[in-house]
């Protein structure tokens, strides 16, 4: 007797794994070499200020892959991811704060925030501070515990739609006013910043901004690897079974739950990791991080480039995030109506992103020839 073996699809085409190489080697060789290696008054040259801006944006990309997976995939609307975003930063921060060390402006173990609100030790949630160990671990662990606990409760009582995004966007918010109260620990209204150091080297040197880059690059590369992966098994289409039908999912004998609670878990993690890797690159993080207008711009991203792609999200965290950088340069005061007017326009002429209208047209054009 002989059984029939459904022959596997490849996780990309020939031109898409081109391309993924293609951006290993922008990532790995190319930026490098144009930012360290060519001189910095010839037009090839790729500055710190560039550098600085593709790592930050690298960083969003990975939120809005991460949206693309719960909301593309899933149909789970998250208006509160912001928050993971910024624990994942507020882990790496803490760490980033202790190796400081005695170089503060108090000249004190402690971090000069705690000197200047007269705190005598430090408290019990900064006792792993001091390890890089245990910061990757809570890195991981922090959002993803919150996301697990938070997502069992409400995918157990079965809230759904705008109701699920409203609950997410008021917890996001709760938890920006807890983080500005100066007794909670974590720098009030300023947060943290003034890094000097990790893993003991100095963390403002070309090199250190580098190494940064490539790490994020690598990361947000591995991350795209692992969600296309994810949505052409078995698990990504009872993912989207979830998210076109959940009730005939159900009736099939699936149980809805873990699959939305293992993919929202999966997606807070990537949120973490990336505000980890944003916070040593930008210098900084505080409350603002968690604000509901963060969360709902990663949404934008993952609209505007087009949902249920995997690209898509990350060509719109590119497209929009560097219309901001010139915007609020030239016409800071219209980027806001700008964004809006964005958002309106995809939602109404281009449902599915600028990757959908992309791949409209070529497939007009082959259709023409």
């Amino acid at each position: 007797m002989t059984t029939l073996k459904i022959p596997s699809t490849p996780l990309m085409s020939r031109s898409g794994w081109s391309a993924f190489l293609v951006a290993l080697l922008a990532v790995c060789a190319l930026a490098p070499v144009l930012n360290l290696m060519v001189p910095q008054g010839s037009v090839f040259h790729l500055s710190d200020y560039a550098i600085a801006l593709l790592g930050k944006i690298m960083c969003y990309a990975i939120c809005a892959l991460a949206m693309d997976l719960i909301w593309g995939y899933t149909g789970i609307l998250s208006l509160g991811h912001g928050l993971f975003f910024a624990l994942g930063g507020y882990a790496m921060g803490m760490y980033l704060m202790r190796q400081i060390g005695r170089d503060g402006n108090y000249k004190s173990d402690l971090p000069d925030f705690m000197v200047f609100l007269d705190w005598k030790a430090l408290p019990w949630h900064w006792s792993l501070s001091d390890s890089f160990l245990a910061t990757l671990v809570l890195v991981v662990l922090v959002p993803g515990l919150i996301a697990w606990v938070f997502g069992y409760f409400a995918f157990r009582s079965r809230i759904k739609g705008v109701y699920f995004s409203i609950i997410t966007q008021a917890m996001t918010f709760a938890a920006m006013l807890l983080f500005f109260r100066n007794e909670t620990g974590f720098g009030g209204n300023n947060g943290f910043t003034d890094f000097k150091r990790i893993l003991g080297l100095p963390v403002a040197t070309p090199e250190m901004r580098m190494t940064l880059f490539v790490i994020t690059g690598l990361t947000l590369l591995g991350f795209f690897l692992l969600a296309k992966w994810l949505v052409r098994s078995k698990y990504g289409r009872v993912l989207q079974a979830i998210r076109d039908a959940e009730s005939r999912v159900m009736f099939s004998g699936y149980s809805p739950l873990p699959y939305k609670l293992s993919i929202w878990t999966l997606s807070a993690v990537m949120c973490g990791v990336a505000g980890a890797l944003y916070v040593p690159q930008v210098g900084i993080i505080n409350p603002s991080e968690m604000s509901p207008a963060q969360s709902i711009e990663i949404a934008i991203w993952a609209a505007v480039g087009g949902r249920a792609t995997l690209i898509g999200p990350i060509v719109g965290a590119f497209l929009v995030n560097g219309m901001k950088s010139w915007l609020t340069v030239t016409a800071p005061e219209f980027w806001l109506y700008f964004l809006g007017a964005l958002f309106i326009a995809v939602t109404l002429y281009l449902p599915q992103g600028v990757v959908g209208l992309v791949r409209k047209l070529s497939q007009r054009r082959g259709d023409a020839s």
